[in-house]
């Protein structure tokens, strides 16, 4: 049995760790408010972009023949791209998009295909660079507070392999924020841009563009400007709903780890009384039988 001294030590140690573990919680709720309200705030601007596109591919026949629309006829190398964080300490975050990344990669390569792949935070670079695997490139240090131009950065990466021919399909994997306690993981097809997009608009609930319209210049000159855009929209998208999931995930985390360490707290002091009256009862008894011997 440990002694009280060491019993008194490792309670000292958990109740340090438990001030980190709930300073981090309220770290990560303040952070994850932060997130929310960049999501709802991108969202006004994506639906309009999104209409603008729709208008203007209706209003020419020949959008098809723009770079990022084209579909290749045989599909053989394809660009993963894992959206993790730059931090542990944040429960099965980073682990469930890398094995979703993986699962889809083994699918790939079953089916013949070649898996080139690019990475968003430290915690993916490592796990793929320690699985010795071939990364093109990886984007590190703003996972927890993506930027614009972090978005654009990744878009543009991706867009140059996929007009300059080195992969026929692009995909991003990457947490999606439902609830603190709940995130989902995508497996979203970014390149080439998804027929849908353009016939139907997306998930678009407004779509008042629709009209005879005059353009200058060409639709389709407008619309090969605003398709990069929806890329670096899309990616910037995904970028803010794995921030946003990252910060639940570890919110989460850190709130089930206090928890956990005030059960433990409980669990040794109650071992630690019980050593105390141990060691009392002990005393007790020797100074009984002390006295005992002195009386004989």
């Amino acid at each position: 049995m440990a002694s009280v001294q060491d019993l008194k030590r490792r309670i000292r140690s958990i109740r340090n760790t438990r001030k980190i573990t709930k300073a981090m919680e309220l770290v990560a709720s303040a952070r994850l408010r932060r997130a929310q309200a960049r999501i709802e705030a991108m969202r006004p601007y994506a639906d309009r972009m999104m209409e603008l596109m729709v208008g203007t591919a209706r209003a020419s026949s020949s959008v098809r023949s723009l770079p990022l629309l084209q579909r290749r006829e045989s599909v053989e190398a394809v660009a993963i791209l894992p959206l993790t964080g730059d931090r542990g300490l944040a429960g099965a975050f980073n682990a469930q998009v890398l094995r979703h990344a993986f699962a889809f990669s083994r699918e790939l390569e079953a089916e013949g295909m070649r898996v080139r792949w690019l990475v968003s935070g430290r915690k993916g670079a490592s796990t793929l660079r320690f699985r010795r695997l071939d990364v093109l490139q990886a984007w590190t240090g703003f996972s927890d507070r993506p930027a614009y131009a972090d978005a654009q950065a990744l878009a543009h990466k991706v867009a140059d392999l996929y007009v300059e021919g080195e992969v026929d399909r692009v995909v991003v994997v990457y947490n999606r924020f439902v609830s603190p306690l709940v995130q989902q993981v995508v497996e979203q097809d970014l390149l080439p841009i998804p027929e849908h997009v353009l016939e139907a608009g997306g998930d678009v609930e407004h779509q008042h563009l629709l009209g005879d319209f005059i353009y200058e210049p060409e639709p389709e000159e407008i619309l090969e400007r605003l398709l990069p855009v929806y890329v670096e929209t899309e990616l910037y998208r995904a970028l803010l709903e794995s921030a946003a999931s990252e910060q639940g995930a570890r919110m989460t985390a850190m709130r089930n780890a206090s928890k956990n360490a005030g059960e433990l707290i409980d669990t040794l002091t109650l071992a630690m009384n019980r050593a105390r009256q141990a060691e009392i009862t002990q005393e007790i008894l020797e100074v009984v039988a002390g006295a005992d011997a002195l009386t004989q």
